[in-house]
Order: C-alpha cells, then sequence, then structure tokens
C-alpha cells in the first residue's frame, strides 16, 4: 500500500521521535548456534529478569483450550493468576512450561488437582497447539515451551480416553521383563508426543517398602531396588525413544514411607546406608539411561536434611542428586501447592525451592506470587543471579533437544500395534498367588467392591470375548478388588478373587483362587480372562511380598 503525502511525514516524525531511520533495514537478530545448551546460553543471555523469572515456572491453568474457556475456568484463572485464559497466562508470566491436569476417583494426587485439561486426544493436541502459538511469541520463544503431564499410567493417568492406556507400574515389576517395558513405554510415548505432550511426571523410581504400600501402592514397579532400577531404566528408555522427556520422581524416594506428602511431610527414617542401597538405585539407574528430569519429594529424610523437605534440601539435591548421582538434568519439584511446600508463602518457597537445586517450579498455588518473588529474590540478593541463570539455562536446553524430534502422526494414537504392546505387558503380568492356574470352569459370574462397576463391565466384555459363558448370577463367583480397598470389600463366597492393585489385600481372602492383575486397565482385563477361560498361563510374579502367600502358584 502506497502512503499518503501526510501520511508518511507522521511515519518519519514518529520513527525519528523513536531514534530510528525509517529508511535503514531493520537489523535481524543473530541466529541461534550450535546444540541446545549453546543455543539455551545465547538465549539466556539475551532475556530479562522476568523472562528468566518465567522461564522456571510450571503452573497449571484452567480450562481445555488455550484461548476460549468457561466463565468458570476464567475465575479460576483469575485466582490463580489474574487472567482469563491459559494463552494469556502464558504470556503475562513468560512462562517456560505448562502442566495438563485432572484426576478421578482412585487418584491419590486428586488433592491437588483442582481442575482438568484433558478430554480426548484432539482435545489435548488443539489445546497444546493453542499453548505454544502463544509461548512462540516470547522473547524465549525458539525454543517450544514444556507442557507436562502425570501419565504414570494405573490410577495415576491423566489422558484416558482414545489412547493407549497401559497397566500400573507394579505389573510391569510383575511381568519382570525390561524389554516389553521398553516397548510399551516407546508405545505411550510416541502417543503424548502425538498430542503435543513432551514430558512425563513418570516413571516412579520409588522402591516400594512394606510399611509404605498402603501410600504408594501400584505406582511402584517393585520391592527390589535392582529390578526396581532395570524397569525403571526401560521405562526412560521406551518414554524418550517415543520423543517425550521422562521424569524420575519422587526423589530421594518415597516408597519407604507411610505418610502423604500432599498433606503431611513424610518421614524416611532409614539410616544412610540403607537409604543408599535400598532407595537410590532406581535414580541411579534411571540417570545412567539418560532421564532428562528428577522430580525432588516433599519429604522429611533424616539421614541427609532432617527437618527439611527434600524439595528445598540443597543437601539432598545439590550434594546427592548432583554430586553423588552425577546428575546433569533438570530438576523439577513436586507440587508447589502440596503442603509441605506451602508452609512459607508462595514467593519466599520458590526462591528457597531454587537455591536448593531446582530448576523448575511446579504448579505454585498463587502464580504472580511465585513470579514477583523470583524477581524480588533477584533485587535483594536472596535468589543469586547465577542461580537462577543455571535454572532457566538447564530448562531451555531441555526445550531445544525436544525441539529435534518431530512430532509422531497423531494417526499413533490408540494404534493396533500399540495396542498390542500393552497386551503383552499386561498378559506377562498376571499372577496367580493361590490355585491350580488351569484356568476357571464357567459359567462365571463377575461381582466387584464398590466403585468397580466400570472393570467389572471390561472384565464380563473380555470374557465373553474370549469364549467364557458369564451368568448374572449363580455362576463362579470372580471377584474384583482395587485401590483403596478394604476387608469388608473382599466377597465370602468368591471362588476367584482378583487384586487390580497391590495384591497385600490377597493374604485376607478366603478364596481357592487368588489372581493379582494390579491394574483395572483394558489390557489387563483381557489378559485376566484369558487366563480365566485356561487359553493362557498367569505368567506373572508378584513383584512385593504378600504374607503368608507365594509369589507364585503356579509350577515353573
Amino acid at each position: 500500500m502506497r502512503l499518503r503525502p501526510l501520511a508518511l511525514v507522521a511515519v518519519l516524525a514518529l520513527a525519528a521521535a523513536c531514534g530510528a531511520d525509517p529508511s535503514t533495514p531493520r537489523k535481524e537478530e543473530p541466529a541461534l548456534t550450535g546444540g541446545p545448551a549453546e543455543r539455551a546460553a545465547q538465549l539466556v543471555a539475551k532475556l530479562s529478569d522476568e523472562d528468566l523469572a518465567g522461564q522456571v515456572l510450571m503452573p497449571y491453568a484452567y480450562g481445555s483450550s488455550a484461548t476460549e474457556v468457561s466463565p468458570g475456568s476464567a475465575a479460576g484463572n483469575q485466582k490463580l493468576a489474574g487472567v482469563d485464559t491459559p494463552a494469556e497466562m502464558v504470556a503475562k508470566y513468560h512462562l517456560g512450561g505448562l502442566i495438563l491436569v485432572g484426576f478421578s476417583a482412585d487418584d491419590p494426587t486428586s488433592k491437588n488437582q483442582t481442575t482438568t485439561n484433558v478430554d480426548s486426544p484432539e482435545q489435548v493436541r488443539d489445546l497444546t497447539a493453542g499453548l505454544q502459538k502463544a509461548a512462540a511469541k516470547l522473547p524465549a520463544g525458539a525454543a517450544p515451551m514444556l507442557i507436562g503431564t502425570d501419565q504414570e499410567y494405573g490410577v495415576v493417568t491423566r489422558l484416558k480416553e482414545g489412547v493407549t492406556t497401559l497397566p500400573s507400574a507394579m505389573a510391569f515389576g510383575a511381568a519382570d521383563d525390561p524389554r516389553l517395558t521398553e516397548d510399551a513405554w516407546r508405545a505411550a510415548g510416541s502417543e503424548l508426543a502425538a498430542v503435543g505432550i513432551n514430558v512425563d511426571f513418570a516413571p516412579v523410581a520409588d522402591v516400594l517398602g512394606g510399611d509404605g504400600s498402603a501410600v504408594f501402592g501400584s505406582r511402584s514397579y517393585r520391592s527390589g531396588p535392582k529390578q526396581g532400577g532395570e524397569q525403571v531404566s526401560g521405562a526412560v528408555g521406551g518414554l524418550q525413544g517415543g520423543g517425550v522427556a521422562a521424569t524420575l520422581k519422587h526423589f530421594p524416594g518415597h516408597g519407604h514411607t507411610t505418610g502423604d506428602s500432599h498433606t503431611d511431610l513424610p518421614q524416611l527414617r532409614q539410616d544412610r546406608a540403607t537409604l543408599d542401597a535400598g532407595d537410590l538405585p532406581p535414580f541411579s539407574a534411571g540417570i545412567a539411561a539418560g532421564a532428562k528430569l528428577v522430580m525432588s519429594g516433599h519429604l522429611d529424610v533424616h539421614s541427609i536434611d532432617r527437618g527439611t523437605p527434600a524439595t528445598f534440601s540443597r543437601k539432598v539435591l545439590t550434594d546427592v542428586l548432583r554430586g553423588q548421582l552425577g546428575f546433569k538434568g533438570l530438576v523439577v519439584t513436586d507440587g508447589m501447592n502440596m503442603a509441605p511446600a506451602e508452609r512459607w508463602p508462595p514467593g519466599e518457597a520458590a526462591v528457597r525451592a531454587l537455591n536448593a537445586g531446582n530448576d523448575l517450579l511446579l504448579m505454585p498455588p498463587e502464580l504472580k506470587a511465585a513470579y514477583e518473588g523470583v524477581l524480588a529474590g533477584l533485587r535483594d540478593g536472596s535468589l543469586p543471579r547465577e542461580r537462577l541463570v543455571d535454572a532457566a539455562t538447564r530448562v531451555l536446553t531441555l526445550k531445544f533437544e525436544l525441539a529435534s524430534k518431530p512430532a509422531p502422526a497423531m494417526s499413533t494414537v490408540g494404534s493396533a500395534g500399540h495396542a498390542a504392546a500393552a497386551d503383552r505387558l499386561a498378559a506377562a503380568a498376571v499372577t496367580q498367588l493361590r490355585g491350580d492356574c488351569q484356568g476357571i470352569s464357567g459359567p462365571l459370574t463377575v461381582t466387584a467392591a464398590k466403585g468397580r462397576d466400570s472393570a467389572r463391565a471390561t472384565l464380563v466384555e473380555a470374557l465373553k470375548a474370549a469364549g467364557v459363558e458369564v451368568a448374572a448370577t449363580g455362576g463362579t463367583e470372580v471377584h474384583l478388588i482395587g485401590y483403596g480397598d478394604e476387608p469388608a470389600d473382599l466377597s465370602k463366597t468368591a471362588t476367584v478373587t482378583v487384586a487390580m492393585d497391590t495384591p497385600t489385600l490377597l493374604a485376607k481372602s478366603k478364596s481357592p483362587a487368588l489372581i493379582a492383575t494390579y491394574s483395572s486397565s483394558r489390557a489387563s482385563m483381557r489378559a485376566l480372562a484369558s487366563v480365566l477361560a485356561g487359553k493362557t498361563p498367569p505368567a506373572g510374579t508378584a513383584p512385593i511380598d504378600v504374607p503368608g502367600l507365594p509369589r507364585t502358584s503356579c509350577a515353573a
């Protein structure tokens, strides 16, 4: 378009007032060069304090779209961050990342998941694309933002519909085949990458102890640190092979405590030698496998820094994780909206967590306060600039690493090949702890503890598909129990009792046949149906001790 003379004069005058010569072509910023770490360092050198502060924050947001949200979601975002939409949150706070959240009735993390961002693969893909579009406009937009979620599988699973759903971690431990583990997690990783999620807060590297079983349950792979480490390594290799950064959690190990870090500060009372031998090996194995992130736990580690949550302990994160274990990747906090982290105001907590050695702060309860706290820490010297620069550089390095991985096509999501990988793992996991392992004669009647109707319906469907006659009443009773169930949830008349989570409760059952699937996923229910039909043997071995029962009742 040609400017009229008066308009041209106005433009020239404005340019002169701004100190610019409109006849001189705009100087382009020099391109970033080198590998991910070099490009990150070059970019960090150009960023303002506000950009640096935003890069180390990964809040959650309300709404299933980046730009269009319901009035309720807008109100939630206003309370959390003073904006209406997730995209506005990214822009206002120069965010380095955002976590997608969601919960279900059985989810032990539901205490700090007050909304949901996940409905379907297509919706998640649209949401993540909108978030990346907003992030690309930031000064740090040369690298994509980190979009994470907790997709552990089992009771902590955010995206459930339309995707391949793996069994729980403990099912992997029962199968005890790292190759199957890697295959299944590669399928899962490629599906997450396809919908635009590039960080998974998994795998769980916590070794399950007897005292902690009621708290952590099937989220843990095993009670043995060596075999647990093999599973963690396989999961890391699979996830990252699928294009998603893996996170080892919850350092230095949540499995030997009876406390719940969502509501209190769990105590790790073992001596240092026991901690090193019993809790740290899976983290070491995951680090050796190349895990990109480690999540710090809100845990009171008596043998290292008693009284200070590990998330805020330099002795735990800098001396042990970085020094002893040699981890050089990104350290991310557990939720900063959990009780142990809320003992300090959000701004002070943010500075304390960064000074301890965290690089990314997850789910601050008040985003504005955390952001302003980081900036205030820079001004008053309580947060050394080099610590913030170091953290932001690690964040951007990971972003550039992930940017080099092309996203798989949406057609991979829920594909037959991925379902087959989940089925192979689930079949290898089914464990019989009492009974002759020859299948159960029909007709069968399936009953379930309260709240297990969905799993019951899935098993009935799978049994019919396997050619087993299913009767509404009067058949041989197969009874299902799951996460959080108690002795009162057992059936006194069941011939077969099936544990779809930690199998500990089977010790209280009088059923002639006891089976563990460790999971209520569709793959696990199909595998169970095949075992009940006598078509396949229960090949798994219990990954934890169940009082009075063998690890398997099936002959080798």
